[in-house]
């Protein structure tokens, strides 16, 4: 049984900063999920290595960053979210340090690694402060919605920061360049209250379990697309995620504080939104990847040029989270708004599969990242509101630590499950196809798969999340409820 302590939220010109830090941190640890994208080649050929092994840079922060963050959550609500937010700014901050000035490829994914523990401290506390810092009801709605956005902002943003630096500064910027925002973030963390606290334990083996379950799995999916399904270390490492996979849950069973307790998965509408998330970023981390490659493999684009082509992402992005899904969500049910934002995306991958290598890009690479763009920008915010709302108090750091956990989780897989399968289509096209031609034909096949995981996400919007129930008016006696993360009686409204 836990005795939570609880905050007042801040009223005034505090709460509009605390808004600002919180949302720096999230797109801060978002950005870093994609930042190092354009510069993957430059970063391959100056540390050697390998072609095969560039997706480890990506896949190492997100399976860090999406394994630790239930553990990251909980450990939020039982120390102080304030002061685990601060501490995961540190160890990003030094885990960026040492990434900036790594000599071989084993030490930049381990301060990947790091870097993915620190925003796994982050991104539940930010969020649970969030809850903490602004009562429910149309506040705390709109909070969530500047949060969500950056979710997918963030990503597009770590995209055109990176060619930019690469181009000008060189790769090791993608890295020192996180020290300066870090520390402007801890600056600021004045403004956030100090947070609820729980009593309780951690789940410590079961967040060693499923990472591990998690990374066995991904290297699994990479082998097989290298050496075939028979491979040895395929079937070992498989078996291996699979064994893990078993362990965890006999862990949440067992243990007295859970990582992930059964009551936060309890609601359909909760489990939609997060398997809607895990399908998002299992489709868009390989996208990015995937169009990187095209770019300056194929359409040998400077990495400058390569951040300049997806602004019409961030537009996309932009013009879905700030505009048009606000206004969706406050006309339709959450089922309605996830779905159009997933058919949307999917339609956008459909016309990426129209890319060739000498084409124009007008015709398909930039406006149909704009349609993406906007697809994915509706996603995000509906997805991340569905995914924390109407939480108990004592869950609210696990609630917010899954929705993130979804999307890094889901980017790690779609994009292990996805290069294999690009690697595979380029494999096998016939002899006489140019190398250019068989490139894209194998990038292509990757974007149409994406598509598959969006469209998968409108089924389990369809399936899981239920339409807004009639408007009921309230009895003499009882107030109007409203949705809450995380507060306390005192604090609804």
């Amino acid at each position: 049984m836990t005795s939570p302590t609880r905050t007042r939220p801040e009223t005034g010109g505090k709460t509009k900063l605390a808004l600002l830090v919180i949302a720096a941190a999230q797109l801060l640890i978002v950005m870093d999920g994609t930042i190092v994208t354009v510069g993957l080649p430059v970063i391959g050929t100056g540390l050697g290595i390998a072609e095969a092994d560039l997706d480890w840079v990506l896949t190492s922060y997100a399976l860090a960053f999406g394994g630790l963050l239930l553990a990251g959550g909980r450990a939020g609500d039982v120390f102080g979210r304030r002061r685990l937010f601060r501490a995961g700014l540190v160890v990003f901050l030094l885990a960026s340090l040492l990434g900036g000035v790594a000599q071989s490829g084993g030490v930049l994914i381990a301060a990947r690694v790091l870097q993915g523990v620190g925003g796994a401290i982050i991104a539940p506390a930010a969020l649970s402060l969030l809850a903490d810092t602004f009562p429910a009801g149309p506040r705390r709605n709109k909070a969530l919605g500047v949060y969500g956005a950056m979710g997918g902002l963030g990503s597009v943003v770590g995209l055109l920061l990176g060619g930019a630096l690469t181009e000008y500064l060189g790769w090791r910027w993608i890295m020192f360049v996180n020290v300066p925002i870090a520390l402007l973030v801890l600056a600021g963390t004045f403004a956030l209250v100090p947070g609820t606290r729980e009593r309780g334990g951690i789940d410590l083996p079961g967040a060693a379990t499923v990472t591990l379950a998690l990374g066995s799995l991904v290297y699994a999916i990479n082998r097989a697309g290298s050496d075939g399904l028979t491979d040895s270390l395929t079937l070992t490492f498989g078996a291996i995620a699979l064994v893990l996979g078993i362990a965890f849950a006999a862990i949440q069973r067992g243990v007295r504080n859970p990582m992930l307790p059964a009551t936060v998965l309890a609601d359909r509408g909760r489990l939609g939104a997060n398997l809607v998330m895990l399908l998002m970023g299992a489709g868009q981390l390989a996208t990015f990847y995937f169009l990187t490659l095209y770019m300056q493999t194929v359409k040998d684009y400077a990495p400058m040029v390569t951040g300049l082509a997806y602004l019409p992402f961030a537009i996309g992005i932009g013009i879905g989270s700030g505009a048009v899904g606000p206004r969706l969500q406050a006309r339709a049910s959450a089922r309605t708004v996830l779905a159009t934002g997933m058919a949307v995306a999917t339609a956008a991958m459909v016309w990426f599969s129209l890319l060739t290598p000498d084409q124009n890009p007008l015709i398909t690479l930039l406006p149909a990242q704009l349609v993406a763009g906007i697809g994915l920008g509706i996603g995000f915010v509906a997805a991340t509101i569905g995914g924390v709302q109407n939480v108990a108090p004592k869950d609210s750091g696990v609630a917010s630590g899954l929705i993130n956990t979804s999307q890094q989780i889901g980017g790690a897989l779609g994009l292990a499950v996805l290069a294999s399968i690009a690697v595979t289509t380029t494999q096998n096209q016939p002899a006489a196809t140019a190398a250019r031609e068989a490139l894209t034909n194998g990038y292509t096949a990757g974007l149409l798969g994406a598509g598959a995981f969006y469209l998968a996400a409108v089924l389990a919007a369809v399936t899981l999340l239920r339409p807004r129930p009639a408007a009921q008016p309230p009895t003499r006696d009882q107030a109007p409820s409203t949705d809450h993360v995380g507060t306390a009686p005192s604090q609804r409204g």
